[in-house]
């Protein structure tokens, strides 16, 4: 450090050179930021400098201005600082000397804040133009990248504005298109729509160009210039700008022509005879079954199930090579013949065919296609210099789509067409829905039965029972159901005929009474007042069983099932008159608590005169009533009239009224108006398992 200067110089540069004061000065500002040590250190060379320049005489302006310089260049650039540091240095000093230290030390602070003013903006400056620089080579090189890619890639990709205009085409979108730039740029992109364009294309496309999506990806076929049709994996993804607001699409096409083509192809060869080109078994299966899953009330189809008559014996006297050809003929013939009525021809194998009508006006049309199939069959067939006369039999099935299920109905048109053979061949024969169901049930009980019910093969489906006033959910008819490993799923009309012939009737419904007796009051502990009342069949041998009322009493109590819950349905034939025994048993039933009903009334011999003394609850209007209303003229206001007798009758005798197979509004609210208290049928749900029950006893939500 400089030496301390005389006692006179340092008496009239008290304040100019106080360590304290500057300390104090400075840790004001932001010396309170420096380290104590290097505070220290800074105002000691500003004193040193200070009293260099006011050692001189003149005064020396340098070390004066330095001093300032070096306030600067430790941070302290703050204008009111140096309003104070100009106040301290005229402080104790002569007013000319005072005035010139301050203007030398305040000149020098303001040429250093001038000098790292200009520096640091200049290196701002430098910073921004790299930094430019920087951006325009990235931005070159992102174009650069960007272009590469767009003109290499593989794929074709389009660029669009959300008006649907193409703005840029790279040069594999206009190789699958086979399209110069001018044929693809400016046009619209509603332009490439194809007939065959998937479901939901154009909707998609929509959602994305307003924003309410981002990308979607879908197959679709277009036209080539040259008019041939490519197929497509299309990739469409919305471009925004800065404020999210949609401005460009960017679509991706992948050629998979090949791929889609290949894959036609193992599709037909999968659903389609490699040997007549018809469609094989499984497509009529995938058909037909399509025809049962959303069927319009009402609707109806047709099955010609047909076997050539006399294959075997060309079979065998000309070797199959020439049975193959005469399958492939009569292929021929049966589609020329029927295709054009709208017909299905399929081949199910061998020498079996089936002919499916969908949507037929009934049996009229199902027989004019049987007989269109015996006409195509009728001449002669010429192959290789023989001429093979071939004829078929042919079975007929009409039926209305709610009344059977799609293996049901190709069972019993097997079953028709082998009644067309045993009746002299070369013939059609109509389906009878009473010689199948014995045929069906027949087969089924002599073959499995006796030990069906030990294997776990039965299983109850519920049809529910609505009140007409409110829809809502009263009972559930219990329908049993028998899961053959055979024939499949078959319907109570398929075996129960001959089950009661047998006499395999009361274990059966035994059981049947057991497990929906079990399912009944699981849904009252489970649900309370809101369970269905469960309603059961009781066969004719059933009913006129001497130990009927025992077996009930015993699952009633076995199962906690209330008595009033039950509610046992018999026809009008299981009671012979009023002596019979028979009527004891209902009567010790109803006085148990157990309700009774007669089920399909009407289709009996109606001995109205004893109905009135039968102890039943509930009367049930058998499905054909209704079902028979749906023709339009003087049948169908007298089949009215006959309803609305029924509905009269019964409730004069203080009976509730169900009607059966109701499956439209217009029904239900007829049935309604007239004073009908119940109703079932599909218009107020099909027979469903336990767990969709429970759901409907729930409601929504």
């Amino acid at each position: 450090m400089t030496a301390p200067p005389p006692e006179g110089d340092r008496a009239a540069a008290a304040g100019t050179t106080d360590p304290e004061q500057w300390a104090r000065l400075l840790n004001s500002s932001q010396g309170a930021a420096m380290h104590p040590g290097a505070l220290s250190r800074l105002v000691a060379r500003l004193i040193d400098l200070l009293l260099d320049a006011q050692r001189a005489d003149p005064l020396d302006a340098g070390p004066a201005a330095e001093a300032g310089a070096l306030l600067v260049e430790s941070h302290f650039t703050d204008p009111e600082l140096l309003a104070k540091a100009i106040v301290l240095l005229a402080d104790g000093q002569q007013h000319d000397r005072g005035a010139e230290l301050s203007g030398a030390f305040a000149a020098g602070w303001a040429a250093a804040l001038r000098e790292r003013t200009l520096h640091e903006q200049e290196a701002i400056r430098l910073a921004a133009d790299t930094a430019r620089r920087e951006a325009e080579r990235a931005l070159r090189e992102s174009e650069a990248r960007f272009r590469a890619l767009f003109e290499s890639a593989a794929i074709g990709i389009g660029i669009g504005d959300v008006e649907g205009t193409i703005l840029a085409a790279n040069k594999a979108l206009q190789n699958l298109f086979g399209a110069r730039p001018e044929d693809i740029q400016g046009r619209r992109v509603n332009d490439l729509v194809h007939p065959e364009d998937t479901p939901g294309v154009w909707e998609a496309y929509e959602e994305l160009v307003s924003g309410k999506i981002e990308h979607f990806s879908i197959d679709k076929p277009y036209y080539r210039q040259d008019g041939e049709v490519i197929w497509t994996h299309l990739t469409v993804s919305l471009i925004r700008d800065d404020d999210g607001t949609p401005v460009y699409q960017v679509a991706m096409l992948e050629d998979i022509t090949d791929r889609y083509r290949l894959q036609e192809r193992l599709r037909h060869q999968a659903t389609h005879d490699p040997l007549t080109g018809l469609p094989n078994r499984s497509a009529f299966f995938e058909r037909l079954e399509a025809l049962f899953e959303t069927p319009e009330p009402g609707a109806r189809f047709g099955l010609c199930y047909v076997d050539l008559d006399g294959f075997k014996v060309v079979n065998d006297s000309l070797g199959h090579e020439m049975g193959d050809q005469l399958l492939a003929a009569v292929a021929l013939r049966l589609e020329a013949a029927l295709r054009p009525l709208g017909h299905l021809v399929a081949r199910l194998g061998g020498d079996e065919f089936v002919v499916l009508l969908e949507d037929c006006r009934g049996e009229q049309e199902a027989v004019a296609a049987a007989k269109t199939v015996l006409a195509a069959l009728a001449k002669p067939v010429p192959i290789d210099g023989h001429r093979l006369a071939i004829g078929a039999s042919v079975g007929v099935l009409e039926r209305p789509v709610a009344a059977t299920t799609p293996l049901a109905a190709v069972r019993a048109a097997d079953l028709t067409l082998y009644r067309a053979k045993e009746e002299g061949r070369g013939r059609w024969t109509l389906f009878d829905p009473q010689r199948n169901a014995r045929a069906v049930s027949r087969y089924a009980v002599s073959v499995r039965m006796p030990v069906a019910l030990d294997r776990g093969e039965f299983f109850i489906d519920y049809q529910p029972l609505c009140l007409l006033a409110d829809g809502s959910l009263s009972a559930v008819e219990a329908l049993v159901r028998w899961r053959h490993p055979q024939l499949g799923v078959l319907g109570p009309d398929e075996f129960i005929g001959t089950a009661e012939e047998t006499g395999l009737i009361m274990p059966l419904g035994r059981w049947v009474l057991e497990q929906a007796c079990g399912q009944g009051a699981d849904w009252v502990r489970r649900f309370g007042d809101r369970a269905p009342q469960v309603n059961v069949n009781l066969a004719v041998r059933q009913v006129r069983n001497a130990g009927l009322v025992t077996d009930i009493d015993r699952i009633l109590r076995d199962t906690g099932l209330d008595p009033k819950q039950l509610q046992l349905e018999i026809t009008e034939s299981a009671v012979v008159g009023p002596e019979d025994d028979s009527l004891r048993a209902l009567h010790s039933l109803v006085d148990m608590g157990v309700s009774l009903a007669v089920d399909d009334f009407g289709t009996g011999w109606s001995n109205l005169a004893y109905l009135r003394d039968l102890p039943v609850s509930g009367l049930k209007i058998a499905g054909s009533f209704v079902q028979d209303l749906k023709e339009s003229g003087r049948e169908q206001v007298l089949g009215w009239r006959i309803v609305g007798g029924l509905v009269s009758l019964a409730h004069t005798l203080g009976l509730s009224v169900t009607a059966e197979g109701v499956e439209n509004a217009d029904h239900a609210e007829r049935l309604r108006s007239m004073g009908c208290d119940r109703a079932q049928g599909w218009h107020f749900g099909r027979p469903m398992r336990p767990e969709e029950v429970e759901r409907r006893i729930l409601g929504p939500g």
